[in-house]
This record gives structure tokens, C-alpha cells and sequence, in this order.
């Protein structure tokens, strides 16, 4: 053994280097499980979570079958800010929004002047919406349908 190093001092700069070693690969291994589940959610995640599907406008608003894909928090209005904008006269600046809360839709109107309507009846504050269900706004009656297989988008 060199001089000036006791078997002590040794044995105490090779624990430390084990546990640093130790605390290196303990963060490689977190970091690793968390770009697998990085990966897995992206892979796994939808591209449209459902759809709208024009069944009737007045002249000049969207042709019957369009389809508008939906994301999580779609808006609808006039204005072309909106997710979807609707060119009627009867449709507000900005209208009403449909979410995607856990598995399910919910409508609400934002205090628009026509009112919206879910399976002809008019709604008020937040309402589930179903697929299949009819949503109208303004002179538009829309169809929610569930998003289109993968292979035919």
C-alpha cells in the first residue's frame, strides 16, 4: 500500500464511489421507465376522439355528410376562431362547446341568442351529449358520431 493511505480512508473513497455508482444507475432507471410510458402514451392516444357529422343547414352553410373530426375541447360558433365555424346568420361569434370529460361529451351553450338544442330540445348550462345524439345550432343540425377506424382516415 502507498504511504499516507490507511486501509480506513480506502475503504471509505470505495463506498462512497459504490453508493454514487448505486445512485447513477438508480436515476437511469427512473428515467428509463419514464420514456416507456412517454412512448406507450403517445402510441396510444387517438387521433379524433369523435366526430360531427352534418345531417341538415340552411343555404350556404356545410354540405350534409361533412365530417368534423372533434378534439378534447371543440368550439362551435361563427367566428373563425372557433374549432368548427359555422357560416349561419342564427349561429353566434361563439356559440357553444362540446368537452371530452373521461368517456364521455358534454354540450354548453354560451348564452347565445338561438339557443342550442340536443335532440330538439333546448339546453341550458352543461349537458351529456351521447353518440348519435342530434346537436343543433342555428339552422345547422349536427350528428355525433364515434371517430372513424384508423385505416380509414
Amino acid at each position: 500500500m502507498p504511504a499516507g493511505i490507511d486501509t480506513f480512508t480506502l475503504t471509505l473513497w470505495l463506498l462512497r464511489l459504490a453508493f454514487l455508482a448505486c445512485l447513477y444507475l438508480f436515476l437511469a432507471a427512473i428515467a428509463r421507465l419514464l420514456w416507456r410510458d412517454l412512448r406507450a402514451a403517445t402510441v396510444a392516444t387517438p387521433g379524433e376522439l369523435g366526430r360531427l357529422v352534418v345531417v341538415a343547414a340552411s343555404d350556404g352553410g356545410p354540405a350534409q355528410g361533412t365530417s368534423f373530426p372533434l378534439d378534447a375541447v371543440t368550439t362551435l360558433g361563427r367566428d373563425v376562431n372557433n374549432t368548427i365555424a359555422l357560416d349561419d346568420g342564427f349561429v353566434s361569434a361563439e356559440h357553444a362547446t362540446l368537452t371530452f370529460r373521461g368517456r364521455g361529451w358534454y354540450v354548453e351553450d354560451h348564452d347565445s341568442r338561438n339557443g342550442t338544442f340536443v335532440n330538439g330540445e333546448r339546453i341550458g348550462g352543461i349537458v351529456p351529449l351521447g353518440f348519435g345524439d342530434e346537436l343543433q345550432v342555428g339552422q345547422v343540425r349536427l350528428r355525433l358520431d364515434r371517430p372513424r377506424p384508423a385505416a380509414a382516415r
